[in-house]
């Protein structure tokens, strides 16, 4: 089984959730009306949600105003005849948490990693405690050899909040790893809706059309950061591309 990722969190107001579940008659609790939300949407990527899940998803939800924004060093912004391009930042070095999954679509390994994240933020962490989040959610994609075809391996991952920075709290789940980068350097372009393999490849050749033959961004791997609420029709997100020095 899959899940859905944190982000379909923001959505869960009461015309939703009982949009949600206007083919059930039966009178329902606000828990069986959240999970019956999750469910939903759940279905649209293709993934499913255990019942396991209900104590993170809660927990979450509960906590889903508070979010800490991943700061970044602005470096230029490209703009023509209005509209922005592309811009360019640098992010810090810190600590992330890491997982990684490869099943059949994109969207599902994104999913069956950031299940594994919600527990280790939710607990299941040697601090014994609720984490907290930050934004964006951030998924690194390596290229076949073809340099057309995504890798089935697709790491999710998110940075620490800053209370957590200095003394990592280590995951049970041995899949998770806690690993420090050095800082990097990207061109981000933002683009609105669904972050499925087709939408992603889209926008990565958009982006080289508009930037052009450079030797200083990789072409074997990029990122997809998400910001906002999948059940959003024009959701934020960004493709970036990783410059090989700062």
């Amino acid at each position: 089984m899959a899940l859905i990722s944190l982000e379909d969190l923001d959505g869960l107001d009461d015309e939703q959730l009982d949009d949600d579940i206007t083919d059930n008659p039966e009178p329902m609790d606000e828990d069986d009306r959240l999970m019956n939300h999750w469910q939903a949407i759940a279905s649209t990527h293709h993934v499913s949600v255990p019942p396991e899940m209900t104590g993170p998803i809660q927990e979450m939800t509960r906590n889903s105003q508070q979010r800490e924004p991943l700061s970044f060093a602005p470096i230029a912004r490209h703009e023509k005849m209005g509209e922005v391009l592309y811009e360019e930042r640098v992010y810090p070095a810190g600590h992330w948490a890491c997982v990684t999954r490869g099943e059949d679509l994109y969207e599902q390994s994104i999913s069956m990693g950031f299940m594994k994240l919600m527990r280790f933020i939710c607990k299941e962490n040697s601090a014994g405690t609720y984490l907290g989040m930050t934004v964006p959610v951030v998924s690194r994609i390596q290229m076949m050899d073809d340099g057309t075809t995504f890798d089935k391996d697709v790491e999710t991952s998110f940075f620490l909040p800053a209370e957590f920075q200095n003394n990592p709290p280590q995951p049970f789940d041995p899949d998770i790893t806690i690993v420090h980068r050095e800082p990097i350097r990207v061109v981000a372009r933002i683009f609105l809706g669904t972050t499925t393999e087709e939408t992603v490849t889209r926008q990565i050749a958009l982006l080289w059309e508009i930037l052009g033959v450079s030797d200083d961004l990789h072409r074997d791997n990029y990122m997809v950061a998400v910001y906002e609420n999948p059940g959003m029709p024009r959701r934020r997100n960004e493709i970036w591309f990783i410059r090989r020095n700062l």
